[in-house]
Parts: C-alpha cells; sequence; structure tokens
C-alpha cells in the first residue's frame, strides 16, 4: 500500500513538471510569425496564467442561474469574470469558447477547464483579450486542478488557428 503511494506522488510531481515545463517553454516561438500573409490575424498564443485571463460567462441552458455559480467557481481560480449573462439560443454542447487572435492562449487554458470537450469558436475579426464562456445543457462542472494540469498535458502548446499566424514574440 505504500509503494503505491509513492508511486501515485511520484506521478503527480512528475505531471507538475511536464506542465510547468509547456508553460514555460521558450523553443515554441522558434520561427514565429516569419512568412506570415500582412493580411492575416497575429494570434497571441502564449498560455495565461489564470490571473491574466479575462472571461464571461453565459448559460445557454435552462438551467437557472448556472453562469452566476460558475462565475463563481473562475473567479475563486482567480480568473477575472467580466460578465455573467444568460443566452436566449440554447446549445447541447459542454461549452463553447469565442475569442479572437488575442485570446487564442487564453481559450487554450479554458478548454482544459472542460478536459478538451469545449467547442472552439475562433473570429478572426475580434478585437479583445476576453473568452467567452457558453455554457451548454451537458455541462456537469469545471475540472479540477490535477485534472486541468492532466488535460493541459494531453492539448499541449496553444496554436495559431487557421486563417492566421503566431503573435512574434518579444525578446
Amino acid at each position: 500500500m505504500r509503494a503505491l503511494v509513492i508511486v501515485g506522488v511520484l506521478a503527480v510531481v512528475a505531471l507538475v513538471f511536464v506542465v510547468m515545463a509547456l508553460v514555460k517553454d521558450t523553443q515554441g516561438s522558434a520561427g514565429l510569425g516569419e512568412g506570415c500573409p500582412d493580411d492575416w490575424p497575429r494570434a497571441d498564443v502564449t498560455l495565461r496564467d489564470h490571473k491574466d485571463v479575462k472571461i464571461n460567462v453565459y448559460n445557454a441552458t435552462e438551467r437557472r442561474g448556472l453562469a452566476a455559480n460558475v462565475g463563481d467557481d473562475f473567479r475563486n481560480r482567480d480568473f477575472q469574470v467580466q460578465k455573467e449573462a444568460n443566452q436566449k439560443k440554447q446549445i447541447d454542447d459542454v461549452a463553447v469558447l469565442r475569442y479572437g487572435p488575442k485570446g487564442v492562449g487564453s481559450a487554450h487554458l479554458l478548454r482544459a477547464y472542460f478536459l478538451g470537450d469545449a467547442e472552439l469558436e475562433y473570429d478572426p475579426k475580434r478585437e479583445d483579450d476576453i473568452v467567452d464562456v457558453v455554457l451548454g445543457s451537458n455541462f456537469q462542472q469545471l475540472a479540477t486542478i490535477t485534472e486541468v494540469n492532466q488535460s493541459l498535458g494531453d492539448l499541449g502548446a496553444p496554436v495559431a488557428p487557421p486563417g492566421s499566424c503566431p503573435m512574434p514574440v518579444d525578446g
């Protein structure tokens, strides 16, 4: 039994190191923005820290108070919740993440909170860095921190959506 606990602890520690390596990877930006058409938007593929992510939470279900409850959950995890509201058109998905070029890295992080099950809706004309989190009828709950870390490892690094190029990194 003790051996299982030790193996479990080692697995969690290894996972934390993998996630930190992905977050702090400096080689992932090699060659960014080169050869990109001038009229394509530059996507910010930086994986943001929770405290730097701005979101709007929308309830697209019949469940009363869902946007407020999930907004509170995100606030408790240090996200910047800008707005909570109901959306008239209901959706069956777990969630839909709507974002523009400045929100690519933020949407990638948020997708991990839905274990990769959130649909992505990228709008190249959107100019803000806010991600709209639209909760659907298949939504149950946000992932735990351990599940988020595992999901981030599974999702890999953020990438620029089709029709955009990664934003060059200053440095």
